[in-house]
């Protein structure tokens, strides 16, 4: 019988199964936050295990979904497809094969015990799913890096030509060495945003599970030895994800961010990727959408799934605000013991 005609069945596999990642590899959508490396990250920073639950038929996979255990300090427990994940998407050989885990992904959830369950991707239609467009991304199709150099916008091009002539210089990394340059760079563009910072711990496992096995790399911009801005990018798959970005406000002038851009983009098409993923994009962050748009890319929305109640409410823009308001007027410190706090702690609508 044909793979079509079989029948699946749902199953609860370890994330180390050794059909998973070959079923991801056949797939062009799954990405790095699918790959077990991802769930070994999130393990080693946080000590949240990760499962998989699948659609099988005979011994082939043929749709599956990761899940993290999530249990907050200050939360019921709940499972989240994945934790610090912008898009993290059920893969499916089949819309009819994404409406079978969709329905298994319902009943496991009963039967495991828990409330709610958030899936960071579109679930199929079904009652007791809720679809919500929580914010927008930008993918940018990728090829001929001069093809795709002359599709962006002028001002763009200007930019990188600039930074060429002040003088600035790019290149990618995937060395431990440079772990401490990205993470003070990324902590002073948190505090300038008034945005709390991920744990050292967590880059550290980044760096351990993903970066240095070849799973991502960081490209880094520097004036006279002087690292400027950086860029941390996952790229697996042939997709290429910009997750994390940082810079030094004092050489914007440069324009060193838009140069990182480009070595990321250009490494990316002489390496054969087809897709650039510029993240998650907060539907009333303006300015960032359209730095993402004038790169040639497509904004599309982003649509999260949840099961079971109602996502508990966000914080007031007032008390957010006034948190801001500390993390940029003091020390660097106070930035990073927050972000201990709400990621490490609390791990509440971040995850």
């Amino acid at each position: 019988m044909g793979l079509a005609l079989a029948r699946s069945a749902p199953s609860v596999l370890t994330i180390d199964d050794p059909r998973w990642l070959p079923f991801l590899a056949s797939q062009p959508d799954a990405t790095v936050f699918h790959h077990p490396a991802w769930a070994h990250l999130l393990e080693e920073a946080y000590g949240h295990r990760t499962q998989l639950l699948v659609e099988t038929s005979g011994d082939d996979i043929v749709a599956g979904l990761p899940l993290a255990g999530i249990q907050g300090r200050f939360s019921e427990r709940r499972f989240v497809s994945l934790p610090f994940t912008d898009h993290c998407p059920p893969i499916a050989t089949t819309p009819s094969m994404l409406a079978q885990l969709t329905a298994d992904l319902l009943r496991w959830k009963e039967a495991v015990g828990v409330r709610k369950v958030i899936v960071h991707g579109a679930l199929s239609p079904a009652p007791g799913v809720h679809l919500a467009t929580r914010a927008v991304q930008h993918l940018l199709d990728l090829g001929d890096s001069r093809h795709v150099f002359d599709a962006v916008n002028s001002s763009v091009r200007r930019a990188i030509r600039k930074a060429d002539r002040e003088g600035v210089e790019a290149g990618i990394s995937r060395s431990p060495a440079d772990l401490g340059t990205f993470y003070e760079l990324h902590t002073q563009t948190r505090r300038r945003l008034g945005l709390p910072v991920q744990p050292r711990r967590f880059f550290e496992a980044l760096w351990k599970q993903v970066v240095v096995p070849g799973l991502g790399f960081v490209v880094f911009a520097y004036r006279r030895d002087q690292p400027i801005a950086a860029g941390l990018f996952l790229a697996w798959n042939r997709n290429l994800i910009y997750k994390f970005g940082a810079s030094d406000q004092r050489y914007w002038e440069l324009r060193p961010n838009n140069l990182v851009m480009w070595t990321a983009i250009d490494w990316a098409c002489r390496q054969g990727y087809r897709r650039l993923d510029f993240g998650r994009t907060e539907l009333d962050n303006q300015g960032l959408r359209d730095f993402k748009r004038r790169w040639g890319s497509i904004e599309v929305p982003l649509i999260y799934s949840r099961i079971g109640p109602a996502s508990a409410a966000s914080l007031p823009r007032a008390p957010m605000w006034a948190v801001g308001k500390v993390i940029r007027s003091s020390p660097a410190i106070v930035c990073r013991a927050v972000g201990e706090l709400v990621y490490g702690r609390m791990l509440g609508s971040v995850a």
